[in-house]
Formats: C-alpha cells, sequence, structure tokens
C-alpha cells in the first residue's frame, strides 16, 4: 500500500508538464486521481495509464468558462469525497505586455485572469465548501510560481505573473481562516521549470542557454520534483506547514 491509498486527489492540468508528472506521482504513491484536461485527452491518458482500475478518471473542462469549471466539481465530487485539490492548470500567455497592442493586452488579462485566478480559486471553494460541510479534512496544493514574488523577466508576461500572486495569496487566506477544521492550503512556487511554457517564455527572455546559464545548479527543475512534493503534502504529515510558499528553484531565488 501507498502513503495516498485511499485518497482521492484532483490533479488539474494533468495531461502535459507538471500536471502530468503530478498524476503520475500521486497513482504511484497510491491515490485515486481525477485528472483533469482542457484539450489533450490523450497526454492525460499517458499520465494516468499506471493506475489500478478504477483509481484514474479523466474529466474534462474549459477552464476558461466558469459554468464549465462548476461542471468538473460536480462530476468530480460524484466520483467519491475529494480529500485533496491540487490546482496546477494554468496559462501563460507570451503577449500582452506593457509595449503591446492595447487589444493584446486586454486579451491576456482577460483569459490569464479567467485560467490562472478565477478557475482554481472558484474549485478551491468547492472543495473547502465541501469539506466543511461534511466536517472532513481537506487539502489544497496549489501550483505557483517564483514570479509571483520577484516579477518576470518575459515582459509579454506580466498578466501571467499577477494572476499567479492573486492565487496564491487566496490560498494562504484558506490556510489562515480553516487550518483549526483540519483544512490545510500550500503553494509550491517552482522557478524555471522543464515544460513547454517556459521553453516558450525562455525565447522570448535570450534563450534557453541564457536562461540556464543563470542558474546556480545549471539545469531547469525536472516536474518530478514539483510533484514528489505535491505526494508529500498531499500525505498530510507536515500539518503546520499549511500556509507556506516552498520554494523549488534550484537557490536561483533565495528570501
Amino acid at each position: 500500500m501507498g502513503a495516498l491509498t485511499g485518497k482521492t486527489i484532483i490533479v488539474t492540468g494533468a495531461s502535459k508538464g507538471i500536471g502530468a508528472a503530478t498524476a503520475q506521482a500521486m497513482i504511484a504513491a497510491g491515490a485515486t486521481v481525477i485528472a483533469h484536461y482542457g484539450h489533450d485527452r490523450a497526454g492525460a491518458e499517458a499520465a494516468t495509464q499506471a493506475a489500478a482500475p478504477g483509481h484514474a478518471h479523466l474529466l474534462q473542462g474549459d477552464f476558461s468558462d466558469m459554468a464549465a469549471v462548476d461542471r468538473f466539481w460536480q462530476a468530480a465530487a460524484a466520483l467519491g469525497p475529494v480529500d485533496v485539490l491540487v490546482n496546477n492548470a494554468g496559462i501563460m500567455q507570451q503577449t500582452g505586455g506593457i509595449e503591446d497592442p492595447i487589444g493584446d493586452w486586454d486579451a491576456a488579462w482577460d483569459l490569464s485572469m479567467r485560467v490562472n485566478v478565477h478557475a482554481p480559486a472558484r474549485l478551491l471553494r468547492h472543495a473547502v465548501q465541501s469539506w466543511l460541510s461534511a466536517k472532513r479534512p481537506g487539502s489544497v496544493i496549489g501550483i505557483g510560481s517564483w514570479v509571483s514574488t520577484r516579477g518576470t523577466a518575459n515582459p509579454g508576461a506580466i498578466a501571467y505573473a499577477a494572476s499567479k500572486a492573486a492565487i496564491a495569496a487566496a490560498t494562504k487566506t484558506v490556510a489562515r481562516n480553516y487550518a483549526d477544521r483540519g483544512i490545510l492550503a500550500y503553494v509550491i512556487a517552482p522557478g524555471v521549470v522543464r515544460t513547454q511554457m517556459s521553453v516558450e517564455s525562455a525565447a522570448r527572455t535570450g534563450g534557453e542557454a541564457a536562461v540556464t546559464a543563470g542558474l546556480p545548479m545549471g539545469e531547469w527543475v525536472p516536474p518530478s520534483d514539483i510533484a514528489e512534493t505535491a505526494v508529500f503534502l498531499a500525505e498530510g504529515r507536515a500539518r503546520h506547514l499549511t500556509g507556506a510558499t516552498i520554494d523549488l528553484n534550484g537557490a536561483a531565488y533565495i528570501r
């Protein structure tokens, strides 16, 4: 039996990158995973292929649409009580900075706020309400970013940085207000992670080699590092870590 046997865990954005690695790690630890995907069902299937029969459920949801977010939660909750919500799904617009056309700016801020703030906050609300009504514990693990405290070197990603800061603050607010009822909340703040989103961002900030040269370890963070940290938090063995922001950046940003 794994450390997460008997737990049901939602992982949003499970079809690629950090989400896929997290779904895989949760399954390896014995959890039943509800894997959210937007359009890439094949990616979510690959991420959950190691699950035992009945221990992985794939649910689609367009997180730019709050009605779709609500439907996703309802479908997930119908599969059984949710123990942990991993809020991972997000987007990083590469245009929409201060020097870009106003149309690009407005579009980037609108979409970033809907997908990166409103959708995960809506899921967080659903999850906390369900735990309160059932008088049972639960955990929210937000996958954030170091840009929420240091800003981003990519001028086109200003809306992304702001959105990550907003949902991190919401997650910490849950930690402060519901800890006495067994509801825990954490933020994992990675640095430069080996994902397609980071590759695209690096192309706008000097290229991958230039980004790597500025990292003390000389390498990007593998998604598996974030995934294994999420597993540890999901186990609930460090309850007094609730409210913490856990930096994973290979000493590239120490505070």
